[in-house]
């Protein structure tokens, strides 16, 4: 009951994604977002159990991939109290890291190309990268630390944005003819801020809910503990990206502060469970404080046009807090005196997981580009997808 409880509270992250995405770029495009939030979980959700979940969970095959099992006709499936429980739990986990992907791509990206690289990342890249660790794959032979998908969910679909935002090129006006970047504010921060507020909540089930059981009190006080780390480094990342935006820009501004507490909720979800209160509060800080310039970093000096970034928040802050899990986890970490063998460890999950997705990502998106379905036309980007990709409008 205890992962079904937290399955369902990460699936409510869907509309918290849908949110943020929608409130954080303009009016014109927001049935299209929402479409994509739909079917990403929809489709996900098909494809994870027709074939998804056995290639992440499946015996392994030279720790790379699971056997594949097609609609789970093995015998034996559904035994176990917790098969179904697992399935359910990590559908919703392979849900999260496709729609990461939309938002790096909002805006400009056909409809029928969207459903096509988010049955890839469900089907493929997703969980043959989630089996090098979770599944008992080579990472986890190593000892690579990802509790809850720092990088196994939230780095994966990331990387996978970037590659497909490099790929499909910046919105309409992004750029001047001085090549410096233009703002475009999002239509409507209400949404994006309650978006926030949602995907927090959700993360309740996303960071405890990896404990995978609740009864005892050895469990009962990891759950505990896993919820103080996350809802600190949250904190601790909102309040120091709000600093870093007053000091920069002389305004503390909304929509920073709010990428704030996820990219805390994104660093705390590898090391959650391995890291004391403080130094939970401390990667929120390095998140918080990293995420404005990376931004700055995505947007101004490689051009790469992120409407929401998503870039930044999952994959950057995914990347780091996987990181700081060599240096902060109290029973292996080198700030305890453990040595920066665990460190090494994460830094080549950190490449493995860059190096799979956004080839993947750069692979995918170049055939999708030389089949002429990747982009929109101009005129449907400059009078909005809603119409022209699904005949209605969010707003009447």
């Amino acid at each position: 009951m205890w992962l079904l409880i937290a399955a369902f509270m990460v699936m409510f992250m869907q509309p918290g994604f849908a949110m943020v995405e929608a409130g954080f770029t303009r009016s014109k495009n927001t049935a299209n977002i929402l479409m994509k939030n739909l079917m990403d979980f929809s489709i996900g959700s098909l494809l994870y159990w027709i074939i998804g979940f056995t290639l992440m969970y499946g015996d392994s095959i030279g720790g790379f991939i699971g056997t594949p099992d097609l609609f789970f006709m093995s015998e034996g499936f559904g035994d176990n109290y917790s098969d179904y429980a697992d399935l359910f739990f990590q559908t919703v986990f392979a849900a999260t890291a496709a729609t990461i992907v939309s938002g790096a791509m909002a805006e400009r990206t056909e409809f029928k190309s969207y459903l096509i690289f988010s049955i890839v990342i469900t089907v493929l890249i997703y969980p043959i990268s989630g089996h090098w660790t979770w599944g008992g794959g080579w990472l986890s032979e190593m000892g690579f630390h990802d509790f809850a998908g720092s990088s196994i969910v939230h780095s994966v679909g990331a990387w996978v944005g970037l590659a497909g935002a490099a790929i499909i090129g910046p919105r309409i006006g992004k750029y001047g003819k001085d090549g410096k970047a233009k703002a475009i504010p999002g239509h409507n921060l209400a949404l994006g801020a309650l978006g926030v507020f949602i995907l927090w909540f959700g993360w309740f089930g996303f960071n405890p809910g990896s404990q995978l059981a609740a009864a005892g009190t050895e469990n009962a006080v990891a759950i505990g503990h896993i919820a103080v780390t996350t809802n600190l480094a949250a904190a601790a990342g909102a309040v120091t990206a709000m600093l870093v935006a007053w000091a920069r820009y002389k305004r503390p501004a909304l929509s920073i502060s709010l990428n704030g507490a996820l990219a805390g909720l994104v660093a705390i979800t590898a090391g959650c469970d391995a890291v004391d209160p403080m130094g939970a509060v401390l990667i929120g800080i390095m998140a918080g404080f990293v995420l404005p310039f990376a931004v700055e970093f995505f947007d101004q000096v490689l051009k790469i046009d992120d409407p929401v970034g998503a870039i930044s928040v999952h994959g950057v802050s995914g990347a780091l807090g996987t990181l700081a899990v060599g240096l902060f986890s109290t029973s292996e970490g080198l700030f305890y005196g453990n040595g920066a063998s665990l460190l090494g460890i994460q830094a080549i999950g950190v490449l493995a997981f860059f190096v799979w997705s956004a080839g993947c990502g750069f692979i995918l998106f170049t055939i999708l580009k030389k089949a002429n379905i990747l982009r929109v036309s101009k005129r449907i980007e400059e009078e909005g997808l809603d119409v022209y990709e699904h005949g209605e409008s969010a707003y009447n």
